[in-house]
């Protein structure tokens, strides 16, 4: 079943997640102190059936590791309704909030204030439509306007959607990483499915879970893990000595500012290089400080009580692993004495991290205009616009996947807000100017 073309938006947005809900929420904004007649108007697509963040890795008592104040809205417009003070104060909890004196809320409020914003402008997205491919609008001479196509439905019947734009902004999130060879099921999981996975655990007596992985969600899964089952024994595998902090010092902070994007953006290939190597720290595969105290106590207990029950097995890999029908079977070795050992476990989660996706999958015919550097990544504008050829007039923006032009920001939430005044900012001038520009100009 197909439907026909709906009137052509000033951008259409692919994903909904924080970083398009971002976006959401200043073009509303925009629209709201907009001249008449210079609204935008945007529609975003979402596959899933409702708004959700990382929903396998809410984990009782885990904490965001941004303040609350760089939230949706706040660094773009200190007054927005959509901030999390306004939030906090909807659902009756501001004065609890500040009694509790805390930078960081949980994960589940976090969460719980996403789809709240969500719910705010719940009329500019599409849910449960998943876009399969993005074609020019077959108009003569270079490309104006885009057809997003959307396949929705209850798997029983489905339909076929399209919407017409002058703008595209992808925001299709980053994909879970498993090493290869290794696929998700009932006894190997990503981090990202952990709590949906172990909720289907066939045992309620778990013996032995292996953890493979040395960042944030490595440690907070062993964490919850070893607090949940304290009859099994959780192994936590990874290639360094031992979790390492992360640099969240105000100077290292400096790197997640807005300025830093500028700076990073203007700078050259090796500069870029260096700074993303310096400051890795502060984000990829390290652990709050808190929480690694609180695995190394915790174990030393174990020790002095006689029991190991949290065993941190530093500078190693997991070399084998192989799913039974009611066990996997893995072989760790030490990467240092070469040694190996066996292990028997009811389940392994594999904490390795995202990789971001690459587009040229969506574009489609669009992807051979888009320009690439010399290592085959989107050469992209300061505005997050990608650089193409003079063959499209039609802007794709990223959210995400600028990491290489736009630093270590990118996929964090730290810079949602204002990434998506800069992206409104720059769709509201194009349209601005498309409606300056002759006719004959435009094709």
């Amino acid at each position: 079943m197909t439907r026909d073309l709906t009137p052509v938006y000033d951008v259409v947005g692919v994903g909904f997640g924080p970083a398009n809900l971002a976006l959401a929420i200043a073009i509303e904004e925009y629209n709201e102190s907009a001249a008449p007649g210079e609204e935008l108007t945007a529609v975003f697509l979402e596959k899933q059936p409702s708004f959700g963040w990382h929903r396998g890795m809410l984990i009782p008592d885990a904490t965001m590791q941004v303040s609350f104040l760089k939230d949706l809205a706040t660094m773009r417009n200190p007054a927005s309704r959509f901030g999390f003070v306004p939030y906090l104060h909807d659902r009756g909890r501001l004065v609890d909030f500040i009694n509790h004196k805390v930078l960081f809320p949980s994960r589940e409020e976090f969460h719980d204030y996403l789809q709240w914003a969500a719910n705010g402008v719940d009329h500019l997205v599409r849910y449960g439509l998943e876009v399969t491919a993005i074609r020019p609008a077959g108009q003569a001479g270079p490309v104006v306007e885009v057809d997003v196509a959307a396949l929705g439905g209850d798997g029983v019947e489905s339909e076929a959607v399209t919407y017409r734009a002058r703008n595209l902004v992808l925001g299709t999130g980053l994909v879970p990483r498993l090493p290869e060879g290794i696929e998700s099921s009932e006894r190997l999981w990503h981090s990202s499915e952990f709590l949906h996975r172990l909720a289907g655990l066939r045992t309620s007596s778990p013996r032995r879970f292996v953890v493979a992985g040395a960042g944030q969600s490595a440690a907070e899964i062993a964490d919850h893990l070893h607090r949940t089952y304290e009859s099994a024994e959780v192994v936590a595998v990874h290639t360094r000595y031992g979790y390492s902090p992360a640099d969240d010092s105000p100077y290292a902070n400096r790197i997640f500012d807005p300025e830093a994007v500028d700076l990073y953006h203007g700078a050259d290939r090796e500069v870029r290089r260096k700074l993303m190597d310096y400051h890795r720290n502060t984000n990829y595969g390290v652990v709050d400080m808190d929480l690694i105290e609180e695995l190394y106590r915790r174990s030393y207990q174990e020790k002095v009580r006689g029991e190991q029950r949290l065993r941190i097995m530093g500078a190693s890999q997991l070399t084998s692993v192989e799913e039974g029908t009611d066990e996997v079977r893995v072989q760790v070795r030490n990467l240092a004495t070469g040694e190996t050992e066996a292990l028997t476990a009811d389940a392994v989660v594999y904490a390795t991290g995202y990789t971001e996706p690459d587009p040229a999958r969506l574009l489609g015919e669009l992807n051979a205009a888009c320009e690439r550097d010399e290592d085959g990544r989107l050469r992209v504008h300061r505005d997050y616009r990608v650089h193409t050829g003079p063959e499209v007039e039609a802007a794709v923006y990223l959210m995400g996947g600028t990491e290489h032009s736009h630093g270590i920001t990118a996929n964090l939430l730290s810079m949602a807000a204002v990434r998506a005044g800069e992206i409104c900012d720059s769709l509201a001038a194009r349209r601005r100017s498309d409606r300056r520009a002759p006719v004959a100009a435009r094709g």
